[in-house]
């Protein structure tokens, strides 16, 4: 059985209060709360094994690159890569794309060419492919969706030419919650031997991902929403790609040798790592990763599922409700608007009330003017969300509802 009231233990921010009344944290698809064991890995590591990595011979430098390779393999494994070579670390889902737009950009696209995106993508799986055409004078496609908030994957077939160089697409949407057929947009896409990203940020904390299987070229995501630190995040890469694309970054680590005439570069992973990693959050993304794995993704799903039907079903409920996407398989995430009333008041008002939702585009201005709207309120659960809570925010938006 899967014990949320144990779960939360490990979480002691949500024993805070908010203007005096118990904090219902429901912003998770913005980042989530962090478990003890994942902030007591960061002091550790602070106070005992504090020294820079790969470039040391003494004892505590050898110590914390042991823990940062062994996080590299605990991330290879959490998502089912094939080798460590492919796991590099970065900032966070928005460089790791970045990363990639760069890096392909400059190896694999001239003018003329195109990129496909998907409408329901957030803004760091749009602009970067943005600047990348810009700069190489290359052409953004779009998937269109369905009114239920579903891609049109009938019409990527379509969309596909001899000109396209790359399909990237969200595993899940943060607005909509939709769960995207990915592996058949990598089918259809392979068929024309065109490579595929696949944005993890709001599928990796919710459910097992595995790359193998889904047949993805390049899968990014951020620690910070799969219950790690901020600043650390992972793009996989196919081995046979990465060896093809051009570093992102240059300095220290990613080099062999430098001279003022040539400068070779590292081999994988560690040509795409310049620099000093955050060596601490590498460890403590691992043990987050831990964790959840601990709880097992299965269980996990399970809860979150059935916590969002039963807040579908509440919301239904609440006169002049409007829930954005209606997708046949979908996530923890549920955007809405009631009546008259802007997202921005009511999720102010319900702040009032201790209960912490996002307001606004959520970074999916395009996604936005596809659903005729301006902005949303968005509930995202975590592991540790309650029936309770879903009563709670029910409660709360019918208060405001009859303030309005």
């Amino acid at each position: 059985m899967y014990d949320v009231n144990r779960v939360r233990e490990d979480f002691p921010i949500l024993a805070r209060q908010i203007y005096g009344r118990p904090l219902v944290y429901l912003d998770n698809g913005a980042t989530t709360q962090k478990p003890r064991q994942v902030v007591e890995a960061m002091v550790d590591e602070y106070y005992n094994v504090n020294a820079n990595v790969h470039r040391g011979v003494h004892f505590l430098s050898q110590q914390a690159t042991d823990l940062h390779e062994a996080s590299r393999e605990t991330v290879r494994h959490f998502i089912n890569a094939r080798s460590t070579a492919e796991i590099l670390f970065t900032r966070g889902t928005t460089e790791s794309i970045n990363l990639l737009a760069f890096s392909f950009g400059e190896a694999m696209v001239k003018a003329g060419d195109e990129v496909v995106v998907s409408a329901m993508e957030h803004h760091s799986n749009i602009v970067p492919w943005q600047m990348m055409c810009e700069r190489k004078g290359a052409q953004l496609r779009v998937i269109p969706m369905t009114d239920d908030g579903e891609l049109q994957l009938e019409a990527l077939d379509d969309l596909l030419t001899e000109r396209t160089r790359i399909v990237c697409c969200t595993q899940v949407s943060n607005v909509l919650g939709t769960v995207n057929l990915v592996k058949e947009v990598v089918r259809i896409a392979h068929e024309r031997g065109i490579p595929v990203l696949v944005d993890g940020a709001q599928s990796v904390p919710h459910m097992s991902v595995d790359v193998q299987d889904m047949d993805c070229d390049f899968f990014a995501f951020s620690g910070h929403k799969v219950y790690g630190p901020t600043g650390v995040g992972v793009l996989y890469g196919k081995e046979a790609w990465l060896d093809k694309l051009p570093p992102y970054q240059g300095g220290g680590e990613m080099i062999k040798n430098v001279s003022f005439e040539k400068t070779t570069y590292n081999e994988l992973p560690y040509k795409f790592e310049a620099g000093t990693p955050d060596y601490v959050a590498t460890h403590a993304l691992a043990k987050a990763l831990d964790y959840v794995s601990g709880l097992g993704m299965q269980a996990i799903e399970a809860h979150e599922q059935e916590l969002t039907r039963y807040a579908l079903e509440k919301l239904q409920g609440i006169e002049g409700m409007r829930i954005f996407g209606a997708a046949k398989q979908r996530d923890a995430v549920i955007s809405f608007q009631v009546g008259n009333i802007h997202h921005l008041d009511m999720g102010t008002l319900l702040d009032r009330l201790g209960i912490a939702v996002r307001t606004g585009h959520h970074c999916a201005e395009p996604l936005m003017r596809r659903l005729g709207i301006e902005g949303t309120v968005r509930t995202s659960f975590g592991l540790y969300n309650t029936k309770a809570e879903v009563d709670a925010l029910v409660d709360g938006i019918e208060r405001v509802r009859r303030m309005f």
